[in-house]
């Protein structure tokens, strides 16, 4: 029997070390080369923070179960997409992630709408991503959260047996 959760007002909150297990969990059931690059990750794990992925670079939405329990439901990275005091102004979304229960429910814009918002908080008056092209349901969702392509690797990744595009997506963060 499928656990029901409780999603009407996901709650977004700031990661803390102890969600890294729960975090690299996630990461682990939602693998796909619709989204990776990477190969799929094979026992034993790397945790999911490091130097370079840190709990204040990520959001949580967190979800309520049946039995009341918080859990986690999906996350956001977003990053200086450089070190460069020159590009201290854009701010970078370098992973996205909506347990497959959670999904369909508006998590994802969520999440999207939540980095903005803390893109802001941190200075940034741009935010940007990169998409595999073939990831249909990705560009959509960052397309309806107002970002737009702004550059294409043609056949950058060889997944699945063919080439894939890497797509540049990015928007203002004006209010």
């Amino acid at each position: 029997m499928a656990e029901s959760f409780d999603l009407p007002v996901p709650r977004v909150r700031s990661a803390v070390l102890d969600d890294g297990p729960a975090l690299g969990e996630l990461d682990r059931s939602t693998w796909s080369t619709l989204h990776a690059v990477q190969p799929r990750p094979q026992p034993p794990y790397e945790p999911f923070f490091d130097d370079r992925h840190r709990p204040q670079d990520v959001l949580v939405a967190d979800a309520v179960n049946a039995a009341g329990e918080t859990v986690v439901a999906g996350y956001v990275r977003i990053v200086p997409p450089t070190p460069l005091a020159c590009n201290a102004h854009v701010r970078q979304i370098q992973g996205l992630a909506v347990a497959g229960w959670a999904r369909g429910r508006g998590l994802g814009r969520t999440l999207i709408g939540a980095a903005c918002l803390a893109a802001r908080r941190q200075g940034a008056n741009r935010i940007t991503l990169r998409v595999l092209g073939h990831n249909a349901p990705a560009r959509a969702l960052y397309e309806a959260e107002g970002f737009t392509v702004e550059g294409v690797l043609p056949g950058e990744f060889f997944l699945g047996g063919r080439y894939v595009d890497d797509v540049m997506m990015g928007r203002p963060l004006t209010p």
